[in-house]
């Protein structure tokens, strides 16, 4: 069997090491209250910065410098942190300047505004003929948006309606991930593999005065300097010459090189380009190996087959002149994104078919009647009534369906459709999800059940695809609760920092993305980023957005082709099995699936840091020690990145304001 596949030896340790403790503690002290602040205050703008000019997360490099600096402050004061009010500080640092989706937009809820008043102007909602109905709870009209202010009374729907979907959507997780974690933890007993190394992970740093973890400090010092000195040329440059030029100046493009138009007369309609982030590399290091190289052979795939694609008459949208995002949307129109749907449909089936067969082996494992333990939690963990829990998602989901109703302009949608998705899909999927990863530390998808949902009711408008639909998986936060657990956390620390979370990531949201809004309208050439890979979101979103709008082209009906969705669905299914013959890593098929949408610019940085890293690194420092050195490594780096965001949107704020001064 290859070595990716075998890490029992590895995580049995870890289990020895990281069993629940018999007392527990409280995280949530005055300490990791001012370590919030902290990072709401200090590290959210940067982190703001850093996705819309470079696409780059911060969400690692906002852990590691709140604990780095409040364990050492908190360490010469003779008062060291706890292990406890480490874990919620990274608990709190990742919630507050971690980022989502491809658009990478940090800083709390208030991003997802602005990304909402870009497509409502955007040229694909235009061009896709739905921008006009857009509803105002979404987005203001765009006589509004041309002040670039969230200060004016016609962003309070939207405003309204953010905050109470993330009230809703946060009692919501809670409450169901904690009941999960009862079910599957308490009672079940499922082992959570994964669970300790990452409980580990993230409190390394409780420890950090023994001499055998100094590797840390060293490996995160040389990936720091690594992200220091790259990310002045890369981010720092543009950005301070951006402030006394109207082009700034970039010695290295940002996201990538485009070559796109260079071979389109040898490769045309294949999308081609170099990543220049140096991130992407060391994150190659850091994923699995053969989930990096699926995902570059889908690249090639993708790369090499579109020419062949278009000269055997397949490609029709692509014309000579188009850049990267227009080939790339192009060539999904009429091929790549029926091949996504089925490949993504085929790796749906085997995860329920892999979680039922986990479930079905392990069956029997866990205590029989034990179920009145759900009323009996451990003493001191810090527990919340497993009775109210229930009382919470029941609430929630029921208000979460009223605000959707209420919203929807129409009433032709289905509310059976709603109270399935809030009372029997997201509580099944989330406990598959949840078995699985107690079973394995992995989890399933169930790809387009949502977008299905949407088309196949018939429902005629784009608002259904902003409205607060109670559908998630939730099946993760039951490992969640168990790390808490097993850093000796009282549960009760962690809605406390939720309480705290929602409300310092708002106020500080709205103070930082107002202020970089003022800078520049976003996306622009001040944000090259978003200038550059929001379109593309866009685009795609939009195609799915057709699908339901009452008027504009039916470019969704045309982009889905039965053939090519029935061949996405044979090879990645036939990829599965025969792999599964020659015991090959599995993890190929899911890499091939990741990388079917994504672009080559991206993958093959990836592919070339993998490389070094199994065929370099890992021979010289060893296959363990290198897998331990590769996250921090990554950490340091985007540390680096980030004091080199947070030092530019300073600047930036502080010339802005000092230009704007009349005297």
């Amino acid at each position: 069997m290859n070595r990716e596949t075998r890490p029992d030896a590895e995580l049995d340790a870890y289990r020895k090491l990281m069993e629940p403790p018999e007392t527990f503690e409280e995280g949530f002290t005055s300490r990791s209250i001012l370590g919030a602040f902290f990072v709401g205050f200090i590290m959210m703008p940067g982190a703001i910065y850093m996705g819309l000019i470079a696409g780059v997360s911060l969400g690692s490099a906002a852990e590691w410098v709140t604990i780095i600096l409040f364990s050492e402050l908190a360490r010469r004061s003779f008062s060291p942190l706890t292990r406890q009010e480490i874990y919620v500080i990274y608990y709190i640092a990742g919630g507050l300047a971690g980022s989502a989706g491809g658009a990478v937009l940090a800083g709390g809820p208030f991003g997802q505004l602005i990304w909402n008043q870009y497509l409502a102007q955007s040229q694909a909602a235009q061009g896709f003929g739905f921008a006009h109905q857009i509803p105002h709870w979404v987005s203001p009209p765009a006589s509004v948006l041309v002040n670039r202010s969230f200060l004016d009374v016609a962003w309070l729907p939207a405003i309204t309606v953010l905050i109470g979907s993330q009230i809703l959507a946060r009692a919501e997780w809670f409450s169901l991930g904690y009941l999960l974690f009862r079910v599957t933890s308490d009672i079940e007993k499922l082992p959570f593999p994964l669970a300790p190394v990452a409980a580990q992970g993230a409190t390394a740093l409780a420890e950090s005065g023994e001499v055998d973890d100094n590797w840390r400090w060293r490996v995160f010092s040389i990936g720091m300097s690594l992200g220091l000195g790259f990310g002045g040329i890369y981010v720092g440059l543009p950005a301070i010459t951006g402030l006394i030029a109207s082009n700034p100046i970039t010695l290295l493009p940002i996201p990538w090189i485009d070559l796109t138009r260079t071979t389109e007369n040898f490769l045309p309609a294949a999308p081609l380009g170099i990543g220049t982030d140096l991130g992407l590399v060391i994150l190659g290091m850091v994923l699995p190996f053969w989930v990096v190289v699926g995902s570059f052979t889908a690249a090639l795939v993708h790369t090499l087959g579109s020419p062949i694609l278009y000269h055997a008459g397949y490609l029709t949208h692509w014309r000579p002149g188009m850049d990267t995002i227009m080939t790339n949307f192009s060539n999904d129109l009429d091929v790549w994104l029926s091949v996504y749907i089925g490949a993504g449909f085929a790796v749906g089936i085997i995860g329920i078919v892999h979680a039922v067969r986990s479930i079905r082996n392990r069956e029997g494992s866990g205590e029989e009647g034990k179920w009145k333990a759900l009323l009996r939690p451990p003493a001191g963990r810090g527990d919340v009534s497993f009775w109210g829990a229930v009382g919470v998602y029941l609430m929630t989901t029921c208000a979460s369906i009223l605000l959707c109703l209420y919203l929807l302009e129409d009433d032709d949608f289905p509310l059976l459709f709603l109270v399935g998705f809030g009372f029997l899909l997201t509580p099944a999927l989330s406990y598959v999800n949840a078995r699985m990863a107690g079973l394995t530390g992995q989890t399933v998808g169930f790809p387009m059940i949502r977008e299905g949902a949407f088309i196949l009711s018939g429902y005629k408008g784009v608002d259904i695809w902003f409205v607060p639909i109670p559908y998630a998986d939730h099946g993760r936060r039951a490992q969640l609760f168990r790390e808490v657990e097993l850093t000796g956390t009282r549960l009760s620390s962690i809605l406390k920092a939720e309480l705290l979370l929602l409300p310092l990531g708002l106020v500080c949201g709205f103070i930082f993305w107002s202020l970089i809004w003022q800078m520049s309208p976003i996306p622009s050439p001040a944000f090259q980023y978003a200038q550059t890979y929001w379109h593309l979101i866009a685009l795609r979103q939009s195609l799915w957005f057709s699908a339901t709008a009452s008027e504009g082209p039916g470019l969704f009906e045309e982009a889905i082709k039965l053939e090519w969705l029935v061949g996405g669905f044979g090879f990645a299914g036939g990829a599965f099995l025969l792999l599964s013959w020659l015991r090959l890593p599995l993890s190929l098929v899911y890499g091939f699936v990741r990388g079917i949408q994504g672009l080559p610019h991206i993958l093959i940085p990836e592919m070339v840091g993998a490389l070094i890293g199994r065929y370099s690194l890992e021979r010289r420092f060893g296959v363990d020690r290198w897998r331990r050195y590769a996250p921090v490594l990554l950490a340091g780096f985007a540390c680096g990145m980030g004091l080199i965001g947070m030092s530019a949107v300073a600047i930036a704020l502080i010339s802005r304001s000092v230009s704007q001064l009349r005297f």
